[in-house]
Formats: C-alpha cells, sequence, structure tokens
C-alpha cells in the first residue's frame, strides 16, 4: 500500500519530467523573482521571457507585481512573490499564453475544476439530492495537518535555499509540536482557526520576542497561502493576524579600547578566531560570508576574494593589504576545503552553514563575551560595525560627507547610497562637530 508521501513524491516525479520536456521547456523561461538585491526601497516582481509565436524568439513579459510591494519586510515580499510565482508557474504549465485570447482555456478549466469539486449528497429520507461543494466536505477531511506540512514542503525544497527551508521546517514543526500538546483533539488543517493562531502566536512571543513572533507569523503565513493557492484551505486566515511592531537587534559599535584589548587577547589565546575577526573587521564581510569561503575563493596574486553576500549572487572584494599579511600560504591547499574550520585553516570540514557559523558564534562568546563582560549586544558582527564607523570617520576628514559616502560603498558592498545612509544612521555614524561655540553667545 501507498502512503501519502509516495504518493506526493509519484507524482512529484511525473510532474518534474513532464514540466521539463524539451518542447514544453523551449516556450518560456522559468519565472524567477527580482529582489532589487534586497533592497526594498526599490520595487520587487516576478519575470519571465515567453516565445513569441511570429519571430520565434523568447521575449520578456510585463512584470508581475501583485501587491508585494506594499509589504515593507524582504520576508513577506519574498513569501507573497513566491505565491505568485507558483501560480504563474502553475498556468503557463497548463498553457496559458501571453500571446493569446485566454478566455477559453480559462472556462474550460473552471468548468473541468467545478466538475472535481462537485459531489451529490443523497437524502437519507430518499428526496432529490442536494449539491454541496468539497471545500465544505471532503476538503476538510481530505489533508491532516501532518499531511499538509508535507505537501507544503515537498513544495518549499524547490524555491528556497538550504538555510531558509531549516528555518522555515523548524517554524511549522514547533507549531506542529503546540498543536500536539495544547489540542491534540485537532487533526485536520481546516480545524485550525484564527484564535488558535493567535493562540500559537502568542506562545512565542511570552518566550522569546516580538521580532521571532513575527518571524513564526511569516511562515506560518507562507505555509496558509501555499494550502490557499492549492484549494485546500479557503483562505490564508495569517493574513488577519497583525504583525507587532519591534525593536531590531542592535550589533554595538566596540570602543577603540575594547577592540584593541580584544585583538591583543586574541593574538595570545586563538590567533584562527584573530585571524575570522579580521575578515569580517578589515574586509567588511558579514560572519556568515566569511563561514561560506573556501581556499579557492581567494586569489592572493591579486588581492581579491569572491563570495555569496546576503542578497545577490557571487561578488569580488579586493583584500587590503593589512589582511593580506595575515593569511598564511594557500598554494599547496586543497581549494575546494573551507577557508575556516576548527583545526586551522583550509582543512576538511563536513558541516552544514548554519552550523559552521554557530561553531564561531559560540567558540567567540566562550572566549571573548565571558572573559570581558560583553552582553548580548556585543557580537562578532559589532566588528564590522567598528570598522564600517572608523573608516567613515577617517574619511571625512579630508572629503566631504557624499564623496567620503561614494567611497565607502565601493569598500563594503553596499548597493545603494540610500541603503548605506541607513546603515550609517543605524549605526549612528553621522554625529556633527562639537557645536560649544554657538551656544556660548
Amino acid at each position: 500500500m501507498l502512503n501519502f508521501k509516495q504518493l506526493i513524491h509519484r507524482e512529484y516525479k511525473s510532474a518534474y519530467e513532464s514540466a521539463y520536456d524539451f518542447s514544453l521547456k523551449a516556450k518560456f523561461s522559468n519565472p524567477k523573482i527580482h529582489t532589487a538585491k534586497g533592497d526594498i526601497s526599490k520595487r520587487w516582481y516576478v519575470y519571465f521571457s515567453y516565445r513569441n509565436p511570429e519571430t520565434n524568439k523568447l521575449e520578456r513579459q510585463t512584470p508581475f507585481y501583485g501587491n508585494a510591494n506594499t509589504y515593507k519586510t524582504k520576508e513577506e515580499r519574498m513569501t507573497v512573490l513566491t505565491v505568485y510565482r507558483n501560480i504563474i508557474v502553475k498556468y503557463l504549465k497548463e498553457g496559458y499564453d501571453p500571446f493569446k485570447d485566454n478566455t477559453e482555456l480559462h472556462l474550460n478549466r473552471l468548468q473541468s475544476k467545478s466538475a472535481k469539486e462537485t459531489t451529490l449528497n443523497l437524502d437519507p429520507n430518499n428526496r432529490a439530492p442536494s449539491v454541496s461543494h468539497s471545500s465544505d466536505n471532503q476538503l476538510d477531511k481530505g489533508y491532516t495537518i501532518e499531511k499538509a506540512l508535507d505537501f507544503d514542503l515537498s513544495l518549499k525544497k524547490e524555491t528556497l535555499e538550504d538555510s531558509s527551508l531549516r528555518s522555515y521546517k523548524s517554524h511549522l514543526n514547533v507549531f506542529k509540536k503546540w498543536l500536539d500538546d495544547a489540542n491534540d483533539d485537532i487533526k485536520y488543517v481546516t480545524e485550525v482557526d484564527k484564535q488558535l493562531c493567535i493562540d500559537f502566536l502568542n506562545h512565542i512571543l511570552k518566550r522569546s520576542s516580538a521580532k521571532n513572533r513575527n518571524n513564526y507569523r511569516a511562515s506560518l503565513s507562507s505555509f496558509f497561502q501555499c494550502l490557499e493557492d492549492n484549494d485546500i484551505v479557503g483562505d490564508n486566515l495569517i493574513q488577519k493576524i497583525k504583525v507587532l511592531k519591534s525593536s531590531p537587534k542592535r550589533n554595538r559599535r566596540y570602543s577603540q579600547d575594547q577592540q584593541k584589548e580584544i585583538f591583543d587577547y586574541l593574538q595570545e589565546h586563538d590567533d584562527l578566531l584573530l585571524l575570522y575577526v579580521k575578515f569580517v573587521a578589515y574586509n567588511f564581510l558579514r560572519p556568515i560570508e566569511v563561514c561560506r569561503l573556501r581556499v579557492g575563493d581567494l586569489d592572493i596574486k591579486n588581492a581579491t576574494l569572491s563570495f555569496k553576500a546576503k542578497n545577490s549572487p557571487l561578488k569580488t572584494k579586493i583584500i587590503p593589504e593589512i589582511l593580506i599579511k595575515e593569511i598564511p600560504d594557500l598554494s599547496n591547499m586543497d581549494k575546494n576545503n573551507l577557508l575556516f574550520t576548527p583545526n586551522g585553516i583550509g582543512k576538511d570540514w563536513e558541516a552544514k552553514l548554519e552550523s559552521r557559523r554557530g561553531y564561531f558564534t559560540k567558540r567567540f562568546t566562550k572566549l571573548i563575551k565571558k572573559k570581558f563582560d560583553l552582553d548580548l549586544d556585543y557580537t562578532l558582527y559589532s566588528f564590522r560595525h567598528t570598522f564600517v564607523t572608523k573608516l567613515y570617520y577617517e574619511l571625512v576628514k579630508t572629503m566631504t560627507p557624499f564623496q567620503a559616502k561614494s567611497k565607502l560603498m565601493l569598500i563594503t558592498g553596499h548597493s545603494t547610497m540610500v541603503a548605506l545612509d541607513k546603515y550609517l544612521r543605524k549605526l549612528d555614524a553621522h554625529l556633527p562637530e562639537d557645536y560649544s561655540k554657538m551656544l556660548e553667545n
């Protein structure tokens, strides 16, 4: 007997092979999401190309925005656009053509859908049969919560990166466990209502923070949106639950004395961790970007490194001389090995990205944060903030603020002046000169 997962796997395999049939693939490009490199001040959208029947060439179609740009966070925009993308893919595979009138095709689709959803319920007193819809009957009993989760995750695997998928899956598993513990009488996903989700989100809020609660809300919204789009539930009830205001985590800058003391201490007790910190401080990389680096990503001869940034594909930065002289000889190391591992530079280390970042965070916490009695706002990321601010102060000594920021953009990797301005304001780097003389008059 086939279980639900096996049926999904068979259906997915068949759908995948059908979707990637050459003749079908050649008609249109795979719809993609444009994220403006993570800049939410710009418009995000779904785009694709379709083969013009007259020229036989793939032509870029009008981007689809929907209501994505009304959302103010990257996570919410990505959730909304992923849904739009999946819908566009579904319609394209069903034969919808932007160069033709799709009215007849759509009417046939609606008739087919209506025929599948409508069932006849015979009256026990042998009266005329009454018509009811599966959204009120069969769908209620069609998907248990576990089956709905499995279905959603089978689709999310095609659109989310591994790190995002792990976080998303973790949120849903916490939700499932909470349901099992607190409401074990609820079996089907259509039995989950708005109040139940509010209770769960309040549970998360009490245990952690408003920001974490909002992250869980975004994951649940993505889950229920997928179910709505696939006619498993009537609507996405999470959209009716408000996002709470939250204070973003602030990574404090180290003072000059703190930074020097930490560097001196690491020089004596952990030179590997010191080099890791200097990649954050001198090359202005995020800790997770340092964890992605492999030996082959560094071109010592040309003093450059390549890395995958937060919201963009592969980027290249120069390696400043102050850091070059700290890097050991890499010429005889396996270029595929990670640059930083627990046992040294360029060693073999089989660990996932999040585990690697977690390892160095714990190593820093154990050796430095406890030693110097640093609170939660002081992190590895704080070294990036510290040295960006330090560099900006040096630049404005001889340049106008605009000139300084123009030069700083090339170094930090910010894609726009607006993004850099927001970053500097968050760090309180825009500080005026002493205005005491103006107060004396």
